[in-house]
């Protein structure tokens, strides 16, 4: 990985990248508001369920084909990577949410770093999957962007999966901070902890064919079909 590619994965995996992502705690707030989570110890345990469950599965398996796709120039994987992901993620909030993030990312980069996505080939599938995404015409799942924009920066597939793992496990972390319940200390040394998880997660599922993309977090899935219905909310899932 060069500088230029480096600088690229930081600034992505930074919580400063302004597409959204601050506003979704994926279920969270509710384990927070039913109970199911008191302790820093807890909250690490369920987010290395995240990890295990849903992110290495099926957001990493999406995101490391979407790369795969965008450095072959194969359109069809990218959108075939998109709609397995979003038909695997059952609840509506985790979709929605994850779609508004993929979107962002697109629109900040056509604003602020148009050439990222055009040097790699205008006419290609990046730019392809790019105005499908704007059309309305593909989902735009945040996993699926990442691949591709990572893949037009130079990163290498694994690199990129860590970037997209990386990310998450701060968001879920940061939005329980947000919540009130835990401080920076804790919430610093559950993220110690995770970053093995992250690294084994990686190297499991960087490689793993997109038929295998599945998800098994039957509670996650029911506390944010809770949270769809909760009558006071922070995040918007």
């Amino acid at each position: 990985m060069n500088d230029a590619a480096f600088l690229t994965a930081m600034r992505l995996a930074d919580s400063f990248l302004p597409v959204g992502t601050y506003t979704a705690s994926y279920g969270i707030e509710q384990y927070v508001a039913d109970g199911r989570i008191g302790t820093a110890d807890e909250l690490g345990a369920l987010v290395e369920a995240y990890l295990r469950r849903v992110v290495g599965p099926a957001e990493t398996v999406a995101l490391a084909n979407a790369h795969g796709a965008a450095a072959a120039d194969d359109l069809e994987g990218i959108l075939a990577a998109d709609d397995r992901l979003s038909a695997a993620t059952l609840p509506a909030e985790f979709r929605a949410s994850s779609s508004k993030a993929g979107s962002k990312l697109l629109e900040l980069l056509a604003d602020t770093d148009e050439e990222l996505l055009e040097t790699a080939d205008i006419d290609g599938a990046a730019a392809a999957y790019t105005n499908t995404v704007d059309e309305g015409m593909a989902r735009g799942q945040y996993p699926v962007v990442l691949g591709v924009v990572t893949q037009c920066a130079g990163l290498e597939r694994r690199a990129a999966c860590l970037v997209g793992a990386y990310s998450f496990v701060t968001e879920l972390l940061g939005a329980a901070q947000r919540l009130g319940r835990f401080g920076h200390t804790a919430i610093q040394s559950q993220l110690a902890n995770l970053l093995p998880i992250v690294e084994d997660v990686c190297a499991k599922y960087a490689e793993a064919d997109l038929e295998t993309l599945t998800t098994f977090a039957p509670l996650v899935e029911i506390e944010s079909m809770r949270h769809e219905r909760a009558d006071r909310r922070l995040f918007m899932s």
